[in-house]
């Protein structure tokens, strides 16, 4: 970089660390910049804060952003820089608001942290505004050639408030938990934004209180939303719950737990939901069984090497509960790191996933992750799983690389060789012809190319996206094609 952009740079970072941020709204996840950008920050230890839980509040990365990042500017600068201005861009007090156009020749199949649209082509207008105390979105789209029959839409939309340190709030938003890039176990933006209430922390400063502060840094999220009506029990309900922690420099610890209960014939009282939060489930009290429950436990730890960073990061997931512990485990396992090569920033990535129960370690326990006996239509929200994009039972490796450019344009490719549906069979139950279940049908090898590149354009943001596949994906809901290719233009007002 000139010395012009150092100076505008170190301007940028001055003004992250002065500026004091007021309530909502958040990074959301899918922009891999801002995750690249936070997480070599907090591996090089400019920013003392837990980054596995998206969205990430923005008053988190004012607060633990340190000063010592100023003394590191060859290696952070460009990433803090690109977070001061997402920040100028979201988080000022005010209105604002984007227009975004979208068209693909195919809905993908399988996607990672960096998501595309779930329709064919559609149209959408995204008005944000943002007080001291309230922040409200609304984000009315059109959808066409949808794989759930859903034209109309309001993903993204939302109402939310501070009380004290805490945010509550109401709406469908994107979510993803856990550290890994192409796939969470428990909670990801694979599939559409289920409405919800919730409540996280603002600030996730470490306790003040010397008996607890131990845990460092923090962050608590709970969430109760409401699945579809076409499905095997209509109208389930889903808590989800997960608590992060920073106890020492670099490692960053994770606990979620989601619970599938109640909904049309089944208990959803208190008492129902108490036997829930305890585990008395998995056949205990037969028939008045609370429902379907996952738990997962993540961890990275991060470092610097040189001026770069590196990060190894696992999670593991369990379809139910044995002596206070999951099991029936699925896995993830990755590295990742950081280089700097033609004066642009790159973000690489090896992850491994395993979704079918067991297998990774002891004996395969198949039909049972993100399945269950009475919420037969799964862990999955219009059709789409709610966790990992290969669904239940699948084995796969992705090498991913993101490549920065300084002039704020970007390039990614993924390469992923999967064995989907690996024992071959399913119990999962179809009720509307009409909802895609993106759910492999039989045993299939596949290969996965990815590449993306996205720049600036006629004022506005314009991403391309190519998804290839070297054979046609056999869904419960039908074929897939093997090309998809789509771009999104956005504008920003």
């Amino acid at each position: 970089m000139t010395l012009k952009h150092w100076a505008l740079v170190g301007g940028a970072v001055a003004c992250l660390t002065s500026v004091t941020l007021s309530a909502a709204p958040w990074l959301e996840p899918g922009d891999s910049r801002a995750r690249f950008a936070a997480q070599k920050l907090v591996d090089r230890g400019h920013m003392d804060r837990t980054v596995s839980t998206w969205p990430l509040m923005w008053s988190a990365v004012h607060s633990g952003l340190q000063p010592s990042v100023g003394s590191d500017q060859p290696a952070v600068g460009s990433a803090a820089a690109y977070l001061r201005f997402e920040q100028e861009q979201q988080a000022e007090q005010g209105f604002r608001g984007e227009y975004s156009l979208y068209g693909s020749s195919e809905i993908p199949g399988i996607r990672g942290f960096d998501q595309n649209p779930l329709a064919q082509a559609g149209t959408a207008i995204d008005l944000q505004w943002q007080g001291e105390v309230w922040a409200l979105g609304l984000k009315p789209a059109y959808a066409h050639k949808t794989d759930d029959d859903e034209e109309l839409r309001l993903d993204g939309s939302y109402l939310a408030a501070t009380a004290g340190n805490w945010v509550l709030g109401a709406g469908a938003i994107e979510r993803w938990w856990g550290p890994g890039w192409q796939s969470s176990l428990i909670l990801s933006n694979n599939a559409r934004p289920m409405p919800a209430l919730w409540i996280n922390r603002n600030n996730t400063h470490a306790f003040e209180n010397p008996w607890l502060s131990w845990i460092g840094p923090w962050q608590f999220t709970a969430l109760a939303g409401q699945y579809e009506s076409d499905r095997a029990v209509p109208d389930a309900k889903l808590i989800g719950m997960r608590f992060t922690f920073r106890p020492i420099d670099g490692l960053d610890i994770g606990l979620s737990r989601a619970i599938m209960f109640g909904g049309e014939g089944r208990p959803e009282g208190a008492s129902t939901i108490w036997n829930a939060l305890i585990g008395r489930d998995n056949g205990q009290l037969e028939e008045n069984d609370p429902g379907n429950q996952l738990a997962s436990i993540d961890a990275r730890y991060g470092f610097a090497v040189g001026q770069q960073s590196m990060g190894l990061y696992a999670q593991m997931m369990g379809e139910d509960e044995a002596g206070a512990f999951p099991a029936r485990k699925s896995w993830v396992l990755g590295t990742d790191w950081t280089t700097q090569f033609f004066a642009a920033d790159q973000q690489w990535f090896i992850e491994y996933t395993n979704t079918l129960a067991d297998d990774f370690l002891g004996d395969a326990m198949p039909d049972l992750t993100y399945d269950h006996a009475r919420y037969r239509s799964g862990y999955r929200y219009y059709g789409r799983s709610m966790a990992a994009s290969f669904d239940g039972d699948a084995e796969a490796i992705t090498i991913g690389a993101l490549n920065f450019f300084d002039n704020g344009a970007n390039l990614t490719a993924k390469v992923t060789y999967a064995q989907l549906n690996k024992d071959g069979g399913n119990r999962t139950v179809v009720t509307n012809k009409d909802i895609f279940y993106t759910v492999p049908e039989g045993e299939q090898n596949v290969a996965i190319f990815d590449l993306g590149y996205g720049s600036r354009l006629l004022n506005g943001w314009l991403d391309v996206n190519l998804q290839a596949t070297d054979r046609k994906i056999q869904h419960l809901g039908g074929e897939k094609d093997q090309w998809s290719l789509g771009a999104t233009w956005t504008y920003r007002f």
